[in-house]
């Protein structure tokens, strides 16, 4: 159900040559996350100066927030290829031994959803990440015996959402650990503003803020409903997305204010209206709304956490009162407990 929401933070079918086009491609025009841009161009920098390959790096945030590109970014910057892979496509040992071993010296390799690698594919990359060795097992029983393979020097992206998947023993192998967090409105303005003038869509500064504080505070969704925007300019507008044609736009796409549509709603109603406020489990929660608990873990939670929607305790998820005023309901502090111990 999510691949076709609105304002997913997950990248959508149709999309993938329109958001290279509007990309940046060197840290200069990455706008936000300043903090890891300073880092990023630090380790570089130093990495140009010694003569070697940047150390590992693991980007790690809610989708959407740009860890892809800055991984293009890098590779970039760096002046080396990417090689782009994720961790459900390399099923086998194997399959991620044939990728190492054709990397040229400097590369980058990039793994998307690294917390889905499986455990024996990453095994064989403790060596590879610390050493530049691969280890190859030949044959089967009592004849089998071990290759050890030498590699050039690269350097591994995993970009994750999940970052407590991890082991501890991959999570450690990376030297260089940033976390993107959710973008800010004028951040979020900004890139509109990018996004318009490559895409040649008039935008004033009202339509772009109005956007901008809908869009979750994830440029992926900032950029998907600046085209949907867009398309009900041209057809009920003059073709310039302005504050009204924004508002009514994103009003007919049933967004709000926040930048919740009626799935947010509808998991916030659940726990006000079916469980009294919480506390509730997240299976509970999931089967309530008809939802996998991963899609609400994962895509739901993270907003709704940031707004101050919702809060988790140890016995489950609690609606807050900013929930009930938001949705119009009279706070009944009664029903919840617990709420001052996070999970």
């Amino acid at each position: 159900m999510q691949d076709k929401r609105i304002i997913s933070g997950e990248a959508l079918s149709d999309e993938d040559n329109l958001d290279v086009s509007i990309r940046p491609i060197n840290l200069t025009d990455y706008i936000g996350q300043d903090k890891v841009k300073e880092n990023i161009a630090i380790f570089i920098a130093a990495a140009r100066e010694r003569g070697e390959s940047l150390d590992h790096v693991l980007l790690s945030g809610p989708p959407g927030l740009g860890k892809t590109t800055l991984a293009n970014i890098i590779a970039n910057e760096i002046g080396k290829p990417i090689r782009k892979t994720s961790g459900p496509a390399i099923e086998r040992p194997g399959d991620l031994a044939a990728i190492i071993t054709n990397l040229e010296p400097g590369e980058i390799l990039f793994i998307d959803e690294i917390h889905r690698l499986n455990r024996n594919v990453e095994e064989i990359m403790y060596p590879a990440m610390e050493d530049y060795v691969i280890d190859i097992v030949i044959g089967k029983g009592p004849a089998a015996r071990t290759l050890r393979l030498d590699l050039p020097p690269f350097t591994l992206i995993g970009a994750t959402t999940r970052p407590g998947l991890l082991s501890s023993p991959l999570r450690d192998r990376f030297g260089i650990n940033c976390r993107l967090d959710f973008y800010g409105v004028e951040e979020l303005a900004t890139i509109i503003n990018r996004a318009a003038h490559i895409l040649k869509i008039e935008i004033d500064s009202p339509g772009s803020y109005e956007i901008a504080r809908r869009s979750r505070g994830t440029p992926r969704v900032a950029n998907r409903l600046l085209r949907r925007v867009a398309d009900y300019a041209l057809i009920k507008g003059q073709g310039k997305v302005n504050e009204e044609i924004s508002l009514l736009a994103l009003q007919m796409m049933e967004i709000d204010g926040l930048g919740l549509d009626n799935l947010d709603v509808l998991i916030l109603e659940s726990i006000i209206g079916k469980f009294a406020g919480g506390p509730v489990g997240l299976e509970t929660l999931a089967a309530s709304v008809s939802e996998e608990t991963d899609t609400i873990s994962d895509v739901y939670e993270p907003y709704l956490l940031k707004l101050g929607m919702i809060q988790k305790t140890p016995r489950g998820r609690v609606a807050t009162e900013r929930a009930y005023k938001h949705l119009g309901y009279a706070f009944a502090s009664g029903s919840q407990l617990d709420l001052n111990f996070e999970q």
